[in-house]
Order: C-alpha cells, then structure tokens, then sequence
C-alpha cells in the first residue's frame, strides 16, 4: 500500500507552520496563560482550565492534512471523513481544497490510484484500509497513537480468547475502528457499551442462571443487535471479557464499567479465577484525562457563576467536559462562539437532554466569575473569539460626565 507519514523537521512541516498559526493561534490566550490562566475585565473574570484546546494528537492530525495538501498540489486530496469533531477545523481544510467522502456530492467510488486519502485521528476500519489498498492510494496516517494502542490490547484480548467490551459509542467512527480491529483475528468478539446502565444488563446476564438459548439471551442480542460482532453468543462469548474504550468517553464511568464486570465474573467464578476470564486496561488518552481532571481542579477550587465548554457537539471529549461541569454549576456547551448570541441569549447544548437549546437571562447582573475550557479539538482561536464576547457583553457603560 502506497503510504505517507512526514516527520518532524522536515522543510514541509515549516511551510505549514505559518498557515496554521494564522488559522488556529491565539495571541490573547498565550497571554492569558501567561497570567495565571485569569483574565479580567470590568465586572468580568475569565478563568480558564489549565488543560484545554488542541492535544498533540489534533494539532498532528491537522497539521499532515495541511501538509498533504502543500505537497500534493495537482492531485486530489481526501479526508474519509472528519479530521476531528469540530466544525471549524474541518470547514478550514475544506476551505484548502481537501474533499471529504462523507460530505454529499463525493463518493468512495470515484477514488482513483493516484488520489492522496487522509486517514483521520479515530483511524479507520479495517475494511475501509483494504478498500485503498485495492485501490492503490497514496495515504496520509493520522491515526491518534492512543487509538493504535487500544487496537494493540483489543487484538491482543482477542488472540488470547477473550471478547473485547468497549465502552463507547457504536456509531463513532473509533469505536468502528476498534471493533473491527477486534475481529481481525480469527474467533475474536466484541460488544459495546454506552454508559454502566447498559453495563448493568450484560453484567446481570453473566451473573444470573439461565439456560443456554433463554429469552434473556434473546433479550440481550437484541438490544446490542447494533453493537456487537457478527455471531456474538452472549452464552459463549461472555465467558471471558476484557475491557476497553473509545479513548475520549468520561474516564470515571469507563473505570466504573471496569468494576462492574470484575465484580461479576468473580461473583460467577470466584475470586482465584478472575485472572483466568477478566481482562482490563486504561485506554483513556492522557490527554482527554489532563483536561477532565483541570476541569475538575477548576470546579473544586473556584466559585463559579457559570461554565463555558467550547467544542462541536458531536465531539466526545467536550460533550463529557460538559458533563463534568454540569453536575456542579450552570454549563453551557457552544458549538464554536456564534452560540454567543447577545448578553441575553445563548445557543448551546444541553449536558442533560443532548438538545441544542437557547438559553435567556443567562449572564447575571454585579461581578461574574466564568470558567472557560474547550475541548481537544478546538484551536485556540475560537476560545480567543468567546473571551472577546463575554467581555464585550460584560464591559461597563460609558457614564456621561458634566462639562
């Protein structure tokens, strides 16, 4: 397979640099993190997390795309999909004339032997990689090495006859990714799980006696019809398990589901042969743990009036952040600084419902204390614009002065 992976150093990596400091750094926030990660304005103090904004992963990922496109110049360049999960990244790449195949007009078909493909940070399907190599393409890698090292230990649970249950979400396109490097090997299994609710049913099916093809088997394959691996049979395949995980999903309930399933299989094996059907190992990206545990610092030792997450919606990492902040003070999750819509009104998510709403009356009257973080996806640039609005909704009147 004809493929592509730039080095640090490289004349390249310099010609880009330029291009990607104008469209993603921000003057302001190094400032701000210059004084203590605190900005302070009128009635208004900023305090930003100390772990936020792009992780290395990201600013690699985007930076061999901008590359692919410098070094490609007459030939098509294509993304399979998003990059990362942020709007703005993503429209500036297509503003740089690369081609996603999942935006409507493109079609995998069309791809031709001399076409450079981007693989994006989640990585892809295994099918997806025998597709290009068919195909011939010259392929950018910006597969996240976090993501490599869970595809080692899924494919490592597999080889030793244990099922991979993966706490994520079945349609993201990592959690694809990882499924599907499950199964590579011969007799390997998966099943995935989005939160301990649904840990709670497989863990109850390992402990409970039933008879082999009951109703609660039926009950099981059904619900998980979406998120298992072709012939999963929850009577054999739930014998052995190792945990594991979509890198950027809330690293207290992957640890949660963990001890969920080690409680079960000692309470159905005992204690001595745990080792012989219980697998686990952390797989949350360090830089995904670095900004829930500032996000956490933040809330434990400030007094916030309000929080603030930037990042797209459909990004994992950010929408737990919100999660996190959400539980201890008002959270607003903005997709980029456009939901800043005036001092009376803003559109974001909501943590609890998953719904874009608008919100009124949110900035209260007197001083205003805000926590800012943004998730590993969003530049810089974008936590500059929010700054920049909140402060401007927050300056002091002009007072009129007597001649």
């Amino acid at each position: 397979m004809p493929s592509l992976i730039f080095k640090k150093g490289l004349d390249l990596k310099r010609e880009v640099a330029g291009q990607l400091s104008a469209s993603y750094h921000s003057d302001l926030v190094a400032d701000i993190k210059a004084r203590d990660y605190r900005y302070h304005a009128g009635r208004l103090t900023i305090h930003l997390a100390r772990e936020f904004g792009f992780c290395y992963g990201v600013d690699r990922a985007v930076d061999y795309a901008y590359q692919a496109r410098l070094k490609f110049p007459a030939r098509r360049v294509f993304l399979t999909g998003e990059i990362i999960h942020n709007p703005h990244v993503n429209d500036q790449l297509r503003a740089q004339g690369i081609r996603f195949l999942s935006d409507a007009g493109e079609s995998w078909d069309a791809l031709a032997a001399e076409d450079v493909v981007i693989l994006p940070a989640f990585g892809v399907t295994v099918e997806d990689l025998v597709r290009l190599d068919t195909l011939g393409c010259t392929l950018v890698d910006t597969t996240c090495g976090s993501v490599l090292n869970v595809w080692k230990n899924v494919k490592r649970y597999a080889a030793d006859g244990f099922t991979s249950i993966i706490h994520g979400k079945h349609w993201h396109e990592e959690t694809r990714a990882t499924a599907s490097q499950a199964v590579q090997v011969p007799g390997g299994h998966y099943l995935v799980l989005l939160d301990t609710r649904e840990a709670n049913l497989v863990c109850d099916f390992i402990t409970a006696a039933h008879p082999p093809g009951s109703d609660a088997r039926a009950a099981l394959l059904e619900r998980f019809r979406e998120a298992c691996s072709p012939g999963f049979d929850p009577d054999l395949h739930l014998d052995r398990i190792g945990c594991a995980n979509q890198t950027t999903m809330l690293s207290t309930e992957s640890f949660a589901i963990g001890e969920q399933f080690r409680a079960a299989i000692r309470q159905r094996y005992g204690v001595e042969a745990e080792a012989a059907h219980f697998r686990a190992f952390d797989t949350i990206c360090s830089a995904t743990q670095d900004r829930q545990d500032a996000v956490l610092a933040m809330l434990a030792d400030l007094s916030l009036d309000a929080m603030i997450v930037i990042g797209g919606y459909n990004s994992s990492n950010t929408c737990n952040l919100a999660r996190i902040c959400a539980e201890k003070v008002p959270t607003y999750h903005i997709a980029d600084p456009s939901g800043l819509v005036s001092a009376r009104e803003i559109r974001h998510r909501d943590a609890r419902t998953k719904a874009e709403v608008v919100s009124t009356g949110w900035l209260p009257d007197g001083p205003l204390t805000i926590g800012l973080t943004s998730g590993a996806s969003t530049p810089d640039n974008l936590v500059e614009a929010v700054v920049k609005a909140l402060a401007g909704f927050t300056a002091e009147p002009a007072v009129a002065v007597a001649p």
